[in-house]
């Protein structure tokens, strides 16, 4: 959760400078109003919290999220929650207005540095322009279903990306097939938008390039330990690398 909450500060700022970044009790609010939807983020932020507090912390998530323009999600550790919060939150979250998006994982390790990596059919090359930095984000919005121009519309432009985010695409046959990126964040080494063209899936691309980026940021920052948040579908990647889970995740809409 704190890792999400300081690297999505510096992510949403570096999209819009007058973006709603604020920490209030319980919730931390990192929304763009882009219509990239995950540079539109709220999170929970209560350690141990029980039913009611949950309750309550879900309504004022949902409020924030309706008073904006764009979508976005709700991403909520299921760790800070006690145990009867945990049983109830389907029916809280419903209570809310807000709807299951879809699951993931927050993953850690001291795992650095990584040997340099290498994938017989990738060649990678650090995203450094506009042109590189739109297939990167082209790659995105394919990977989980967002129309290309949200995902344009959250990377494309951005200094942070192509100087302090160390940013990688594999291309295949100088093709664009997968990307990483890797960021300090509170000490460690935070990875994100991972993702990989749906047609050339499970051929080890997206292992390969988190594999670049997070070598490429060691080898820059000296740092040891990484941490990510996964989807369902790209969590079985990670532990190969060194990853372990410690908090399943769930991101949540308003219902439409």
């Amino acid at each position: 959760m704190e890792q999400l909450a300081v690297g999505w500060r510096a992510m949403v700022l570096d999209r819009d400078a007058d973006a709603d970044v604020r920490d209030l009790p319980g919730i931390a609010v990192r929304w763009a109003d882009c219509r990239f939807a995950f540079w539109n983020c709220v999170t929970l932020t209560d350690v141990d919290a029980d039913a009611a507090l949950l309750e309550q912390r879900l309504c004022q998530a949902a409020d924030i999220m309706r008073a904006k323009k764009h979508p976005g999600f709700l991403w909520l550790f299921e760790d800070l929650l006690d145990g009867e919060a945990r049983a109830g939150l389907r029916s809280a979250a419903e209570k809310a207005g807000l709807e299951h998006a879809f699951p993931g994982v927050g993953m850690a390790g001291d795992l650095l540095p990584l040997p340099e990596p290498s994938h017989p059919d990738l060649t990678f090359v650090r995203v450094t322009t506009d042109e590189q930095l739109r297939a990167y984000a082209d790659l995105n919005s394919r990977a989980y279903g967002f129309p290309l121009e949200d995902g344009r519309d959250g990377l494309v432009g951005s200094a942070l990306w192509k100087e302090r985010v160390h940013a990688y695409l594999g291309l295949r046959d100088g093709v664009p097939v997968t990307c990483a990126g890797a960021v300090e964040a509170a000490g460690r080494l935070f990875v994100v938008l991972v993702a990989t063209a749906p047609e050339r899936e499970r051929k080890g691309y997206g292992e390969a390039v988190t594999r670049k980026a997070l070598h490429e940021g060691a080898r820059a920052t000296g740092l040891t330990r990484a941490t990510l948040h996964a989807t369902a579908a790209g969590a079985p990647v990670y532990p190969r690398i060194g990853f372990r889970p410690n908090s399943p995740m769930h991101f949540y809409g308003l219902k439409g």
